[in-house]
């Protein structure tokens, strides 16, 4: 059951968020409130100019202080974009093994998430909170707050069908195939050996995910993990193409595949669980676990 006092931080680690977007997180934080979480706000979540909201030293500092804080349970990054990367060399990653603290981001967040888990082994959850709030939010909610409050995995149950293979299980790496990427020759950037890889993608048709793919075929991420889940590929998917038969072209015939449309950009999405386990429910159901 879910502890009494409950505590969590709004951070935004990428770009700031638009002044608009205030009163949406003051409905999040009301949202939040109701169900007895209550809530720490960054100082860095607005842009100030050109999406800028802080600096990398700033926004990791106020990062370090959920981090730090004991009653802090989660940690929930509200932004996307493209400047996580320049927080990463400002962490402490020692604090942040020894945390309480669990970090859910999506989008460009795949750097923080990604690292967190290369320099702990520590596990970061792969979900947009704002979610909560849009067209499918009551049914999100209930599966979100089973999860605070209860534990139920049903925010981290994806639907979907092997297209190769019928069955996988592993540690997950991975998310936005383009942020994820970012990562590459840097400290940040996990281990393939024996993993599950998820990618996903907003933006980007068939020649952007062609260059991607064959930058992780280059660093041998094919040739080292032990299974591959695709999410939602957005653009591409809103141009009635298909992200299957591009990433077969990629993998061995005997690698697992699954493929779901319940995770990604969607604000329908569900969560996947970065450094969590990965297990087959059935042949058209997987979850990751922590």
């Amino acid at each position: 059951m879910m502890e009494k006092n409950y505590m969590a931080a709004i951070a935004a680690c990428s770009n700031g968020l638009p002044a608009g977007k205030r009163q949406e997180l003051q409905r999040l934080d009301k949202l939040l409130e109701q169900n007895n979480i209550s809530v720490r706000m960054s100082r860095y979540l607005y842009e100030k100019s050109d999406g800028i909201s802080g600096s990398g030293r700033e926004k990791a500092e106020e990062l370090m202080d959920f981090f730090e804080n004991p009653g802090i349970r989660c940690i929930f990054d509200v932004s996307g974009g493209d400047m996580a990367n320049e927080v990463l060399g400002y962490l402490d990653y020692q604090k942040i093994r020894e945390s309480q603290a669990v970090f859910w981001g999506y989008s460009d967040l795949t750097v923080l998430l990604n690292a967190v888990y290369a320099k702990t082994g520590k596990e970061s959850v792969l979900y947009q909170v704002r979610n909560l709030l849009y067209d499918d939010g009551p049914i999100r909610q209930k599966e979100f707050f089973g999860w605070i409050k209860e534990k139920k995995e049903a925010l981290f149950l994806l639907n979907g069908n092997f297209v190769q293979g019928d069955h996988l299980e592993g540690t997950v790496i991975g998310g936005n195939i383009r942020c994820f990427l970012k990562l590459a020759g840097t400290p940040y950037f996990p281990d393939f050996n024996d993993k599950i890889l998820f990618l996903e993608a907003r933006s980007g048709q068939v020649p952007q995910m062609t260059t991607f793919f064959s930058q992780l075929q280059q660093t041998g991420a094919f040739d080292k993990i032990k299974g591959l889940i695709l999410g939602t590929f957005t653009q591409m998917e809103a141009a009635s193409k298909n992200i299957v038969p591009l990433a077969l072209r990629y993998v061995k015939e005997d690698l697992p595949v699954f493929w779901t449309l319940e995770a990604g950009h969607g604000t329908d999405s569900r969560a996947v669980i970065i450094g969590g386990h990965a297990v087959t429910v059935s042949e058209s159901r997987i979850m990751t676990k922590n």
